[in-house]
């Protein structure tokens, strides 16, 4: 009988540049392909917020308009008088405070309504398309239809038998609230739905046939795959309730009672109606600061900003050396022996 010896696999080592050769990471990338984004980014982006700067340092109204850029310069006057002289901080509580509020209402709305209709059902497609139904809507549509139904004796005080002013005073502040959730929550459903379609059927048969509960199955199965979609959700949801201008602007009219001000409408105030555009100006660049709060938080968060493509580590590289090395010596321990 003859045995068979079988010599031990050896492991294949990985692919390394050729000797000489220079490494992706210190090649010259093709910049100029970024070229023309970089220049609409300029166009779009950057030019109109340096003007917008430089109009915030300035005294115009509209009796220094036609001046425009050779407007008396006041530097940070226009700052100090929004957070001084204007109720722009009373807006800032108002629009964070709305934004927090419905932004933790939608959340468990469009979690509970995406898995209400992950599984197949007879009508699954027609109930999916209902629940779009308020996110579709134009913001002025629905802020003209629920104008109508918050009137004195509209039908929000027949069907509750009250008769609150919902559109003046502070019950303003609570319409808006519903308002807003009920033209929210459909974002963070469809959210939601995107990540319950990466969790593998298989899971589900396993935890089916483990005997999980629906709680247990939740909290170790289905919540972690919405943490990406939700952080998104949260974040967008929070930046466009702070920036929303529409809905109160057609909900309530003009002017906005004090409980429902935000700053879009107010900075809308300040520059087309009273015309001091440079107040306007300076109110708007805090909004974007306020904005650009939570923005930086989230990109923090999940770590766009990291620089994952910035090439081989030093231990990679000393790898790589030592590998492209081993070929080398052991020529040369051949020729010795």
């Amino acid at each position: 009988m003859t045995t068979t010896q079988t010599r031990p696999r050896q492991e294949t080592p990985r692919a390394v540049r050729p000797h000489g050769k220079t490494p992706l990471y210190k090649r010259e990338r093709p910049l100029w392909m970024l070229l023309p984004g970089g220049v609409l980014m300029l166009a779009v982006i950057v030019v109109p917020l340096l003007v917008g700067v430089y109009i915030a340092m300035l005294d115009l109204d509209q009796y220094t308009l036609r001046q425009w850029f050779s407007a008396p310069f006041v530097g940070f006057a226009n700052f100090a008088e929004a957070f001084t002289d204007s109720p722009l901080l009373h807006s800032i509580w108002i629009s964070v405070s709305l934004s927090v509020l419905v932004t933790a209402v939608t959340v468990p709305i469009g979690v509970a309504a995406a898995i209400s209709t992950q599984n197949r059902f007879p009508g699954r497609g027609l109930v999916r398309s209902i629940y779009l139904v308020p996110y579709v809507l134009p913001a002025f549509v629905v802020g003209t239809f629920f104008r109508t139904m918050l009137q004195p004796q509209g039908v929000v005080n027949t069907a509750l038998g009250t008769d609150v002013l919902w559109l003046n005073g502070s019950a303003s502040y609570w319409a808006l609230a519903g308002v807003m959730v009920w033209t929210s929550w459909p974002f963070v459903y469809l959210l939601s739905l995107a990540g319950l379609q990466a969790v593998d059927n298989e899971v589900h048969e396993a935890a089916a046939l483990d005997g999980v509960t629906w709680w247990a199955k939740l909290r170790y199965i289905v919540f972690p795959y919405l943490r990406g979609p939700l952080s998104l959700a949260i974040i967008i949801s929070i930046l466009h309730n702070i920036n929303n201008f529409t809905l109160p602007f057609v909900l309530f009219g003009n002017p906005l009672p004090s409980s429902v001000e935000v700053m879009p409408v107010l900075t809308y105030i300040a520059s087309f109606q009273s015309f001091r555009f440079g107040l306007s100006a300076a109110m708007a660049i805090c909004s974007l600061v306020i904005v650009a709060i939570p923005l930086f938080v989230y990109l923090r968060a999940v770590k766009l900003d990291t620089g994952d493509d910035a090439g081989p580590t030093r231990k990679q590289r000393r790898a790589d050396r030592a590998v492209l090395a081993a070929p080398a010596a052991a020529d040369i321990e051949g020729a010795r022996a």
